[in-house]
């Protein structure tokens, strides 16, 4: 009889204890693979893991913006897989139904989604600045602050005046949490690239450093928005450094005035006492005054052979130049210009 008892006995203690197994194994099979991420959408969630965040700060973020339904279980797997202590910044894409395990395993790996940087159309450090980050975590002043360092900068070989020329506009893919250091690294390697040994000869065919390049593509660029007529406007500037003639270009005198409303250049302007004033001053400005692109850049290198040393904006307000070669030519260009400006009432 005792014997029986003890059997039954047995036989519910494994009953139960196989039952709790099987129960235990199930909820833990639910906690780590059940989908829990984006329960009601279609759409991929992209969340941006700030530098030095801690795990509370990434479950919170998750949960208040819906993200996750359950944030016990995945705090849970996330502890169980070590991910609590090794919090990776950086932006991940989030899809749709993911469980526990592989949404803790997205975010330990550290596997980011780059992101596109495109800088163009760029005038100031200020500009440059903005547009470069728009897109990451570093801010505008924290990567201003080391554009303007004289003694960061040096380390690049460039100088406050020169260091626009390391930046060619283009669209880059970076990580999200690029620091401001990680940036400028990443764009001297661009501009290290680009700078190829079949450029570099080109340049030196047209007598230019690679900086000198980006000053006189700048000046090239701000001269025309026509692709098609910069390698004109390049070759006009050249033939006056050749013979030591001074550039004349108004776009330097616009940014020496630091107003870049300015519409038309007068005789006041061309008094301004600043290096960057080509007309009182022979040879290339200190640096470029706008971040020149490649376009501007090959037009440069490239410059078409003529005898032309004028140019002015045609009348039509084409955007397109006359050209001339002797300056009774140019003047008259000069007055046909000057003429349809008065008609237009821009003074």
């Amino acid at each position: 009889m005792e014997l029986e008892k003890r059997k039954k006995f047995l036989l519910v203690l494994i009953v139960s204890g196989s039952v709790l197994a099987i129960s235990l194994t199930f909820y833990f099979y639910q906690v780590f693979f059940s989908p829990n991420t984006l329960a009601e959408r279609d759409q991929p969630y992209m969340l941006k893991i700030p530098s030095n965040s801690v795990f509370k700060t990434v479950s919170d973020q998750l949960y208040q913006d819906k993200v996750i339904n359950d944030v016990l279980s995945f705090s849970f797997v996330a502890k169980t897989l070590g991910y609590q202590d090794n919090v990776k910044p950086g932006l991940y894409k989030i899809d749709p139904k993911m469980s526990n395990i592989q949404l803790v395993r997205l975010l330990r790996s550290g596997n980011q989604v780059p992101v596109k940087v495109t800088f163009n159309n760029v005038r100031t450090k200020e500009d440059l600045a903005e547009k470069i980050t728009a897109n990451l975590e570093v801010s505008k002043e924290q990567f201003l602050n080391l554009l303007q360092d004289s003694v960061y900068i040096r380390k690049f070989d460039f100088e406050e005046e020169t260091i626009m020329s390391m930046f060619i506009p283009n669209t880059y893919e970076l990580w999200w949490n690029t620091s401001a250091e990680g940036l400028f690294d990443r764009m001297y390697r661009e501009y290290q690239s680009f700078w190829t040994e079949e450029r570099k000869q080109k340049a030196q065919r047209v007598g230019l450093t690679q900086k000198e390049v980006s000053t006189l593509a700048s000046i090239v660029q701000a001269e025309s928005q026509k692709a098609d007529e910069r390698p004109k406007i390049a070759g006009v500037y050249l033939n006056r450094m050749k013979i030591g003639m001074a550039l004349q270009a108004d776009p330097t005198l616009v940014y020496a005035t630091g107003d870049f409303t300015l519409k038309r250049i007068l005789n006041v302007h061309k008094e301004i006492d600043s290096p960057y004033n080509t007309y009182k001053y022979t040879g290339l400005p200190p640096g470029p005054i706008n971040l020149p692109d490649i376009n501007s850049l090959n037009a440069v290198l490239n410059p078409e052979e003529h005898k032309y040393m004028y140019f002015c904006a045609k009348e039509d307000f084409s955007g397109y130049h006359a050209f001339a070669v002797t300056y009774n030519e140019h003047i008259n260009n000069a007055k046909r210009y000057q003429a349809a400006l008065n008609a237009a009432k821009i003074y």
